[in-house]
């Protein structure tokens, strides 16, 4: 049976901000997009047929009537595309556990064990996908469970951080890159 290493720590506001970086693509997500390209044509289509509607009735010609129409029913979508894109623009970093716990790290002989507070997650090696490690901290992504961040002032000392950072190369056999530094 060999060590355990342990490490604690609270993600700072940077911190968070530093690994929503690394882990999304956008500041908007899928679902964002989605509802916003659904809704807004359905918007224009509304706002064309209300239109069409009120111009007909006061006897406008046809012509400027279906013109008009269009226009305003192309400003209503895009209008409400942008609100809604507005709306949902992520604008907080990090989860709440994340920020307001402080989280437990272990390393032990067949798993990596992250606890916060009273839930623990254990992870078997073989879950790692990618260690990412930068100069102030490594980013660990797992199979199946939310990335995990190790600012490496967490350590304290540098020698503390390589020795940790060595066993995590151990464990995860293979995820940390070819071209990368472990440390």
């Amino acid at each position: 049976m060999g060590h355990s290493y342990s490490i604690q720590g609270s993600l700072s506001k940077r911190d968070a901000r530093r690994m929503t970086k690394a882990i999304r693509t956008g500041t908007v997500g899928p679902t964002t997009l989605y509802y916003a390209g659904v809704t807004a044509p359905i918007i224009g289509a509304s706002m064309a047929l209300v239109s069409e509607g009120a111009l007909s009735h006061i006897n406008f010609s046809p012509y400027w009537t279906i013109m008009l129409s269009a226009i305003v029913a192309c400003m209503a979508g895009i209008a409400w595309y942008l609100i809604f894109m507005r709306w949902a623009y992520r604008h907080q970093h990090g989860r709440a556990a994340e920020m307001d716990q402080t989280t437990e790290v272990r390393l032990e002989d067949d798993q990596l064990i992250i606890r916060r507070d009273l839930v623990e997650t254990r992870v078997d090696w073989e879950a790692i996908s990618e260690i990412n490690s930068k100069r102030s901290y490594t980013l660990i992504l797992f199979d199946g469970a939310d990335p995990l961040m190790l600012p490496h002032d967490w350590f304290g000392e540098k020698t503390a951080c390589e020795i940790f950072m060595r066993r995590l190369g151990q464990g995860s056999k293979g995820a940390w890159p070819e071209t990368e530094k472990q440390t």
